[in-house]
């Protein structure tokens, strides 16, 4: 890039914003140049195809020619004539359109007999639109063997700047706004326009009219409504350097009405639209909300269905656009249109917004609607647009201009000292630097005595009080000037917080036992809260959505995790943990405030692509993870009650749908409850194509904090523990629940006296297939002593009487 070019970029990337790319423009036109037709004569061998000579000033080196140092070139163009300019792609040259493809290199070849050098082009080789029709034609001074970017503007460069910096300046959406900010941060003087300018003159219409009527339903919603009719236009292509401009930042080229629209919009960041007069009924036009169960098809041929809150645009009651969005389809100017009514307006940026997210259409008008456009500024742009549109595509003004205005026109004018900006940036700015400043971007600034009177222009929104000018001039005057010294800094540590401590505590363990944190979105798709089993009218319906995907607030984790398995096993990991610490949400819970609860919850999936049924159910391997956790936060008694017996509260009563009943149960320390455990619910496990060796918990962070008592220190025992297996046949409804509350509390009644210490844990369940109604349950029991070595005798003795007391309590046999 041209050093001034690189200067630019660093500018605009300290000053104004992030700079995401800079296309050098001129290269894709590298070796094109404007070529005369000498003489044009019908191909020997095919008859839509021409032989042309053609006069390239001999610039272009190592091509044939003939005897008058003319290039022979084949083209299929009907519009091809002698005398024309064109451009000229010569062979060795990669045709424009191409760049961002596979490249296209042209070479000479022949065509039915005889040998083209390159082509000549049409708009679409050229990447200025979408017409291959017929070539293009030069239509501004140019001479043979010039460079063809150089005739219209196109050896340029396009710096992309990211726009998040731009949300509150409405007119930095358009170029002249840019232009001005460059400017302004490059110290020099921008004027704008002549024409563009708050109180502009319009003529009034001559000769015959057009009946045009406008009717503003929505003053609120729709501050300023301009529109005036012309008549008798002629709609063609535009003019090539028009098409160059908007092609350059990606905007199509349709027709010179259209691109004259379009081409308004990105100069003042105003959107505007024209309507076939002729389509409209009577000349009516009037702004509405959309009615129940009405349908527009807009430009494109896209049907949507309204919703009542969309700004409506009508003529004759039937809806013929989305205002602020789109255009509908049946107003469309086309070749046949000879009157039209152009309307520049302001829409209610809120409602723009929602509407935009609703139907998916993010437009370019849209885009700029929500930002909040200055309504001062409509009657420049529309006096500017009629003379323009007059000018190219002929035609008068048909109608007065209407103008349904119903917002308040204030000047906005901000008193600010120069201590007040001196002490925000730390700088010693003089009273005529900082006017300097603000007189470069076309504020009007007077002062008296050490008070700044300041008064934005008509195009800004977004000064108000003296921050902001504060604001404007450290931007201005560049903050890589500021002074780079560190404020005085309280070296106190910050209090715990206990809650982001505690969910920091559950991550280690969780990660420490092999799982993967995940964090997803907070909102999810309304199908998966509906695979799920749960209410959707519980889940808050966000309205200004991020996307379509992501329309509701998650009722649980849990689903959100399990939408994350297949495309892991997808991946290649056939087995996996996946975990998460987020928020809950559920129509109906609120918080002290009233306000919806922010439900703190933890939430966990293990999936195994490669388990069988020897493994067993995979709740048991969630419910592994589970008591390994409550082990490293210490949570005392730890109970299972099966789902259908669990009583839950009723934000506990919509995560219960997820999960399958029979395999499924609700966890519990002591009386308080903690969350819910088990494998998914047959809808979730096709929805969302599990692997059958899958299951999930979600836990409750508050409850669990509440009976997690940490780790606590114990000294090793000093003596060696002993170890004995007990094997019992108890009947097959007897659950292993009962069956480990019954051994631990025998143990704890017979070693009191003793001095015993014990804990009792699984070893084995089995189950015969010749018998159905018993099943075997084999315990590991670990004794100790603190004071001595235990016998093997005590503990056999020990295991007797527990053998004695399941037998007459349990109708269990030790085996």
């Amino acid at each position: 890039m041209p050093d001034g070019i690189d200067t630019l970029v660093e500018k605009i990337g300290a000053q104004l914003g992030a700079v995401e790319e800079v296309i050098d423009l001129g290269k894709k036109y590298q070796g094109i140049v404007v070529a005369k037709v000498v003489k044009c004569e019908k191909h020997p061998n095919a008859d839509k195809l021409s032989v042309c000579l053609i006069d390239d000033g001999k610039t272009v080196k190592n091509v044939k020619r003939n005897k008058d140092r003319l290039v022979e070139v084949v083209c299929g163009a009907p519009n091809v004539a002698a005398g024309q300019l064109v451009a000229w792609i010569p062979p060795g040259v990669t045709v424009p359109s191409t760049e961002d493809k596979e490249s296209f290199v042209l070479e000479a070849r022949e065509i039915r007999g005889v040998v083209s050098n390159g082509m000549i082009a049409s708009a679409k080789e050229l990447a200025l639109g979408d017409d291959h029709s017929g070539i293009v034609v030069i239509d501004e001074p140019a001479k043979p063997g010039q460079p063809f970017a150089e005739v219209y503007g196109l050896n340029d460069y396009i710096i992309d700047i990211e726009n998040k910096m731009f949300t509150h300046r409405p007119d930095l959406f358009g170029m002249l706004g840019i232009a001005r900010e460059l400017a302004g941060i490059q110290n020099q003087v921008f004027k704008s326009p002549g024409w563009y300018k708050e109180k502009v003159e319009v003529p009034k219409p001559r000769g015959n009219g057009l009946k045009l009527t406008i009717k503003n339903q929505l003053p609120q919603l729709v501050p300023r409504f301009m529109a005036v009719a012309i008549r008798d236009i002629e709609v063609r292509p535009s003019p090539v350097r028009l098409q160059a401009y908007l092609s350059r930042i990606g905007i199509r080229p349709i027709n010179n009405i259209v691109d004259l629209t379009n081409f308004f919009m990105m100069e003042t960041a105003q959107p505007l639209h024209a309507y076939d007069y002729d389509k409209l009924s009577a000349g009516s036009i009037e702004t509405r909300l959309a009615k129940a169960g009405e349908e527009l098809v807009v430009l494109g041929g896209k049907k949507i269905k309204l919703h009542k809150e969309d700004i409506v645009i009508a003529s004759g009651g039937k809806a013929i656009g989305l205002g602020g969005v789109m255009g509908g389809a049946g107003t469309e100017v086309d070749a046949s249109t000879k009157n039209i009514v152009i309307e520049v307006a302001n829409f209610g940026m809120n409602s723009i917004r929602r509407t935009a997210m609703t139907h998916g259409l993010f437009t370019d008008a849209a885009t700029r609607f929500t930002k909040n456009q200055s309504p001062r500024q409509n009657l420049a742009v529309m006096a500017k647009a009629m003379a323009d549109i007059m000018s190219m595509a002929g035609g008068r003004q048909a109608s007065a201009l209407v103008d349904d205005k119903h917002f308040k026109q204030v000047e906005q004018k901000v008193r600010v000292t120069v201590d007040f900006i001196n002490a925000r940036l730390g700088e010693q700015l003089t009273l005529v630097q900082i006017k300097k400043l603000m007189e470069n971007v076309e504020f009007k600034v007077e002062i008296s005595g050490e008070t700044l009177k300041i008064e934005a222009p008509f195009w800004r929104t977004d000064i108000e009080i003296p921050e902001d000018v504060v604001e404007e001039v450290g931007r201005l005057y560049g903050y890589d000037h500021l002074p780079l010294e560190l404020p005085s800094r309280n070296l106190t540590p910050a209090e715990l917080n206990r809650s982001l401590a505690f969910k920091q505590q559950i991550s280690e363990i969780l990660s420490a036992a092999g799982a993967n944190e995940v964090l997803n979105y907070s909102f999810v798709h309304g199908s998966l809260i509906e695979k799920a089993g749960q209410d959707i009218a519980l889940a808050f319906h966000i309205k200004n959505a991020l996307s379509p995907d992501l329309q509701y607030y998650r009722p649980s984790l849990a689903p959100s995790l399990l939408e994350k398995v297949h495309p892991n096993i997808k991946a290649g990991f056939d087995s996996f943990c996946l975990f998460e610490i987020g928020r809950a949400h559920v129509r109906g819970i609120l918080d002290k405030g009233k306000l919806p609860a922010e439900l703190d919850r933890l939430a966990f999936v293990f999936a195994d692509k490669r388990a069988d049924k020897s493994r067993g159910a995979s709740y048991y391997q969630a419910k592994h993870y589970v008591l390994f956790l409550a082990d490293r936060l210490g949570v005392g008694e730890f109970i299972s009650v099966p789902l259908s017996e669990a009583d839950l509260a009723p934000e506990w009563r919509q995560v219960a749908k997820a999960y399958a009943p029979a395999r499924s149960a609700a966890i519990f320390s002591d009386q308080t409850f903690l969350g819910l455990v088990g494998e998914p619910s047959s809808s979730l496990r096709t929805g969302l194509k599990l692997p059958s060796y899958t299951a999930q918990a979600e836990l409750d962070l508050v409850a669990l904090a509440t009976v997690s008592m940490g780790s606590v220190y114990e000294p090793l025992n000093r003596y060696p523990s002993l170890e004995q297996d007990i094997t019992l046949k108890v009947p097959a409804e007897l659950t292993y629940a009962e069956i480990v509350d019954f051994v631990s509390n025998f143990l704890d009644k017979l070693s009191q006296p003793a001095g015993y210490q014990g804990s009792v844990g699984p070893l084995d369940i089995f189950q015969s297939s010749t018998d159905k109604t018993h099943k075997n349950v084999t315990l590991r029991i670990v004794m100790t002593h603190p004071g001595r070595t235990l016998t093997t005798q005590e503990v056999n003795k020990l295991l007797d009487e527990l053998a004695a007391e399941a037998k007459t309590s349990l109708k269990a046999d030790r085996i």
